[in-house]
């Protein structure tokens, strides 16, 4: 890919710092040209283009932190369930070599082999090159989890095994920021347990988007960060979770049903979750994403890391609240007020980034655009978050203060001056959460916002 000024110094680095830790891996070859993909919020992956001494062309994929922000352990753990998982009949990408940094590649990195296939959700969901192999994916999916738990876990120490509904609550909790959606979903998940199961390795992320797929099924399974130890339902909860359909009318996916999922996972695992295992892991999944969203926002809400991708997570994070609530049945459809009220709002109704923020990013990003170039597939997906953040701030300019309206009758319904204090009264025990009107409550700040940043995610429902 041809780059200029400072993104070829740039690319000229990597493309060196990645020869040389191939070399000093035995893999002498010469790397002719790195492209970002837009894959991932939390890692960077590059794809490398390669010659070998007899001039065959080949390809790697180079994933590593963000300069910085390298977290070696992490990417070590990766590193070693990538090559565990392989010797139990799980098709991953071949390890060639990992490190904690190099020179040119800065960062905690991992290089793989390049495998050939589909991982878009659209095309695995439309595409007429998979349509032969589209009906078996979501049985598949069961058998190929059923092998990633079954994998020894000899070795497998430096993974986390902190059980997951504790785990997920600190994470929030270390958060600070109250949310009642959130706190409706720990409630609920606290009041439904459901039985342990023995701990296996547990993937993490498996799900659409993760997973290279061609007309004779799936060939890898990427993307091992979040891998730890746990409950293995937990992984078939969390390729059920709404976020992962991706507009698909199926529940696996947006490719096929729970009940074909269990089926493959049976056949190969000996043993079958009952439907309520998978309702609750679906919905700690949900919840699980919810809270992820948050956190991801923050990095760029907080400071931390300057972001378009980031901050346009902030606008999204009320679809995973919908989602949330939509699945525990707790939705409330609360239209909002025709006309203002004469209180004043206690607080916006809308969360980061603000609206003056949202025209600051999208004017930098339209700024330091180059002019388009074939192939450049990060500068056109950063190009398309600018263009959607801009109608969520076009919807917001006409949707005026009605929202504010909205918020503050739904929180003076329940007693409340603020949604810091519902989520705390919630969380307290002191609103029942189970009750219709702190459900309607919390519905309404969720589609307050909704309407602004997605309103036609409104229309959407999940399919059982």
């Amino acid at each position: 890919m041809a780059v200029t000024g400072e993104s070829a110094s740039a690319s000229t680095d990597l493309d060196r710092g990645v020869q040389d830790v191939l070399a000093s891996a035995g893999i002498r070859v010469t790397v002719t040209g790195t492209r970002r993909l837009t894959a991932g919020a939390s890692r960077e992956t590059y794809l490398i283009d390669l010659l070998d001494a007899d001039g065959t062309v080949g390809r790697a994929v180079l994933r590593r932190d963000p300069p910085g922000r390298g977290d070696p352990a992490r990417m070590h753990a990766e590193a070693v369930c990538l090559r565990a998982v392989s010797e139990s009949g799980v098709r991953v990408p071949r390890v060639w070599c990992s490190g904690d940094d190099s020179p040119g590649i800065d960062a905690p990195f991992l290089i793989v082999e390049h495998v050939s296939g589909e991982t878009l959700p659209r095309k695995l969901q439309h595409g007429p090159a998979l349509a032969a192999v589209r009906p078996n994916l979501a049985a598949e999916f069961g058998r190929i989890l059923a092998r990633v738990h079954r994998t020894p876990l000899a070795g497998m120490e430096i993974l986390d095994d902190t059980p997951a509904l504790e785990a997920l609550e600190s994470t929030f909790r270390n958060l600070g920021l109250p949310n009642p959606t959130v706190e409706l979903g720990l409630r609920w998940l606290r009041a439904t347990p459901v039985p342990a199961r023995p701990m296996t390795l547990v993937h993490g992320d498996f799900r659409v988007g993760n997973l290279i797929v061609d007309a004779d099924g799936v060939q890898a399974v990427l993307d091992w960060e979040l891998s730890h130890l746990g409950n293995p339902v937990e992984d078939l909860g969390w390729l059920c979770v709404p976020a992962w359909r991706f507009g698909g009318g199926q529940p696996v996916g947006g490719l096929g049903t729970r009940e074909t999922l269990l089926d493959g996972y049976e056949s190969e695992a000996g043993w079958r979750p009952s439907d309520d295992e998978l309702r609750w892991w679906e919905i700690f999944g949900t919840l699980k994403w919810l809270v992820l969203s948050i956190f991801q926002s923050q990095r760029h809400l907080s400071g931390e890391e300057h972001s378009l991708e980031l901050a346009a997570i902030g606008r999204r994070v009320c679809e995973f609240e919908y989602d949330l609530l939509e699945s525990l049945g707790m939705l409330v459809d609360v239209p909002l007020p025709e006309s203002e009220s004469d209180s004043a709002a206690s607080e916006s109704p809308y969360r980061g980034p603000t609206l003056t923020e949202i025209l600051a990013l999208v004017s930098e990003a339209i700024t330091d655009a180059r002019p388009l170039l074939d192939g450049d597939l990060q500068q056109q997906y950063q190009l398309r978050i600018a263009a959607n953040l801009l109608r969520i701030a076009e919807r917001e300019v006409l949707a005026g203060s009605t929202a504010a309206t909205a918020l503050t009758d739904a929180l003076h319904s329940v007693g409340c001056e603020s949604e810091h204090q519902l989520a705390q009264r919630v969380q307290s025990g002191e609103l029942d959460w189970s009750a219709a009107g702190t459900q309607r409550a919390v519905s309404s700040t969720v589609l307050l916002r909704l309407r602004v940043s997605n309103p036609g995610r409104i229309r959407y429902r999940t399919t059982s």
